[in-house]
C-alpha cells in the first residue's frame, strides 16, 4: 500500500517537473544552448528523473505494471490544476468533465 502512494507521489512530482519545463521554455534566451540548459530545464528533467527512479523502486516491491500504467493517468488531474494555478491557464468544462471520466476508470479498476 505505502508504494502505491509512492507512486501518487512520483505521478505528482512529474507534474511539477512539466511546471519546470514550462517556465523554462518561456523564457527568451541568447542561444539555442541556453534554452535547455538553464536551471528551470535541467531541475525539470532531474524530477522526472526521480519520479522514474521511484517508479522502478515500486514496480520491484510489488507495484503491478497494470497499477502503475493507472496511477500514472492521474497526471491529466495533476497537470491541468498545476498549470491553471501556476500559469492561470483555462479550465474549461469539457477539460474537468474528462479529468472526472478519468478519476472515474481509476476508481472502477480498483474497485
Amino acid at each position: 500500500m505505502i508504494y502505491r502512494l509512492f507512486v501518487i507521489l512520483a505521478v505528482f512530482s512529474a507534474a511539477c517537473a512539466q511546471m519546470l519545463l514550462k517556465q523554462g521554455a518561456r523564457g527568451q534566451y541568447s542561444s539555442f544552448w541556453r534554452q535547455y540548459i538553464n536551471p528551470w530545464v535541467i531541475g525539470g528533467y532531474g524530477i522526472m528523473f526521480l519520479a522514474m527512479a521511484v517508479n522502478v523502486y515500486c514496480l520491484s516491491k510489488g507495484v503491478q505494471v497494470k497499477e502503475l500504467s493507472i496511477f500514472e493517468s492521474l497526471s491529466y488531474l495533476f497537470v491541468p490544476v498545476l498549470s491553471f494555478l501556476v500559469f492561470g491557464e483555462r479550465l474549461t468544462w469539457r477539460k474537468m468533465m474528462a479529468v472526472g471520466v478519468i478519476i472515474i476508470g481509476i476508481i472502477v479498476f480498483f474497485i
